[in-house]
């Protein structure tokens, strides 16, 4: 007996021994979060989504070929992985006017959808007019939407050939450009603020921190997360002809319920996942419980390239029920998860909604 506790005293010290807590001053001390790469080890599913199981209507991208031999390419990392077209945004930080986009593209028009900005050069009553008139001529050369417009507190600093400094979505100046808009039956898709870690404070409680302090918003001289909401909705509420286009979630993933009360309150309100994959993917029950209930007014985009490993990544977390998997590309600390979506929900929003808009709404 003696011999026995004298094994398990001496097996218990040498468990200790072997585990003991790094000292102060050890190479883990000089890891900085920013370099923070951790690597699974779990022995979980992985799975490897070739092509998406329903042909994508892609509602959420910009010019990103800088000539037609990698718009050529483009198309055909869209055929690899099963994408019908995809949707042209246009804004001021991509370089092109909108005449020499549709130009560049022309030769790839049946895999592209183009969309324009709002003129905002003269906000007189006149120059408005005029606007709306330059508006109509963009829907003629082939713009089926307007966007991405995009205010993260100054006003749409998204437009060409001038930013609509200090012009929110909501001022009453631009109220004839939307009421065209819906005329026209163009769809405005909008991009309001920033996910909500980007306003809170940078500090040890930011749960998105690696990722907050790139996009950090200083609301000092600009309206806050929930100053631009209130614009939002206002445009949405005034506007119920026009639909209304919410980029990556409104920024609303880390309150889904929020959001979800804005889509039962208004039926001319849509959004698209576009750019967010990280933000939703580290609540996969939630968001996924969120896309079932939603599913008619949810719309596939990628706004992130152009390459086939890019679309992959998200057919992955919304095919599958892999679980506890990095995407360091994202930016953020946290592993992610699938959503294993049903088939009906995959279809509309990889393709279902986007079309019922287009085809509708013409």
């Amino acid at each position: 007996m003696k011999k026995y506790l004298f094994f398990l005293v001496s097996a218990a010290l040498m468990m200790v021994s072997c585990a003991k807590q790094q000292p102060a001053g050890s190479p883990a001390d000089k890891i900085l979060l920013v370099n923070f790469n951790p690597v699974s080890v779990d022995n979980v599913q992985k799975t490897y989504v070739d092509r998406a199981k329903y042909t994508i209507i892609d509602m959420h991208s910009h010019d990103y070929a800088a000539n037609r031999e990698e718009i050529a390419q483009w198309v055909k990392a869209m055929d690899a992985v099963n994408v019908e077209h995809t949707a042209i945004m246009h804004c001021s930080w991509i370089g092109r006017p909108f005449e020499e986009v549709v130009e560049l593209y022309a030769p790839f028009k049946d895999r592209f959808r183009f969309w324009c900005c709002f003129d905002y050069s003269d906000m007189s009553e006149a120059g408005i007019s005029k606007a709306c008139e330059t508006l109509e001529r963009y829907h003629e050369m082939g713009a089926i939407g307007v966007g991405e417009l995009g205010d993260k507190g100054e006003g749409d600093l998204y437009a060409r050939p001038v930013e609509g400094k200090d012009i929110h979505i909501d001022d009453p100046r631009i109220r004839p450009l939307i009421q065209k808009a819906a005329e026209l039956k163009m769809p405005i898709s909008i991009h309001i603020a920033e996910p909500y870690w980007m306003y809170l404070p940078m500090d040890e409680t930011n749960d998105g921190l690696v990722n907050a302090v790139t996009w950090h918003v200083d609301t000092t001289h600009c309206l806050g997360y929930d100053a631009l909401m209130t614009t939002f909705e206002n445009a949405v509420r005034e506007n119920p002809n026009t639909i209304f286009i919410a980029c990556h979630y409104l920024n609303m993933n880390h309150d889904l319920p929020r959001l979800g009360a804005m889509l039962d309150k208004y039926p001319n309100m849509y959004m698209d996942i576009s750019a967010r994959v990280a933000e939703s993917a580290h609540t996969p029950r939630t968001t996924r419980e969120f896309l079932i209930k939603y599913q008619d007014r949810v719309l596939f985009g990628t706004d992130n390239g152009m390459e086939p490993d890019m679309y992959r990544k998200i057919f992955r977390v919304l095919e599958t029920n892999d679980e506890h998997f990095y995407v360091p590309d994202y930016g953020y600390h946290w592993a992610l998860s699938g959503f294993n979506l049903p088939d009906e929900v995959l279809y509309k929003l990889y393709r279902g909604n986007a079309e019922r808009i287009l085809n509708e709404y013409k």
